[in-house]
């Protein structure tokens, strides 16, 4: 165990045929104490110290241990998010391609059927016009008969339309 001030102050030295001036040994004494309690303040200050800066210590190191372990987890976190996203992209790429793919499908199938309507109609045209020159020339060749210049050539009395007329009236 190791002196205390107090230890120091109480020690009684034997006294000796010829020994040491008892004044000076209490006055070094004396000096001893005051720097020996310095010594042992001092030292209780650093231990006091020493333990704030472990307890300061312990908690930063925890608080690196918490930043360590969240770092992990936002990396964690931040590559689950990347797979999801890629997950997610693919999807959205198949499903763009299918549209995609339905929407040419739908546009052959309507070109088709236009194509389709397109030659319909051109055969339709070519009918009504091969029937339509067919009735004009139909109704050029009445207008060319001879028919017509009979018509012009009958004569019609008015004075005979007007008893024909009486006749029909008092029937």
């Amino acid at each position: 165990m190791p002196l205390t001030p107090l230890d120091i102050h109480n020690k009684e030295f034997n006294k000796g045929f010829r020994g040491y001036d008892e004044d000076e040994v209490n006055e070094f004494l004396d000096q001893v104490i005051k720097d020996y309690e310095l010594v042992l303040r001092e030292k209780r200050e650093l231990e006091e110290r020493l333990n704030e800066m472990n307890d300061r210590l312990g908690h930063f190191v925890n608080i690196e241990e918490t930043l360590n372990k969240s770092i992990i987890i936002a990396q964690e976190a931040g590559e689950e998010v990347k797979r999801n996203a890629q997950k997610e992209a693919k999807l959205i790429i198949k499903e763009a391609e299918k549209n995609a793919d339905r929407i040419v499908n739908e546009s052959l199938s309507k070109a088709r059927k236009i194509a389709l309507e397109i030659e319909d109609l051109k055969k339709q045209s070519k009918v009504f016009r091969t029937r339509f020159k067919m009735l004009i020339e139909a109704q050029l060749d009445m207008l060319n008969t001879d028919d017509w210049d009979h018509l012009l050539e009958y004569e019609v009395d008015a004075t005979e339309l007007k008893i024909h007329e009486e006749e029909d009236s008092l029937a």
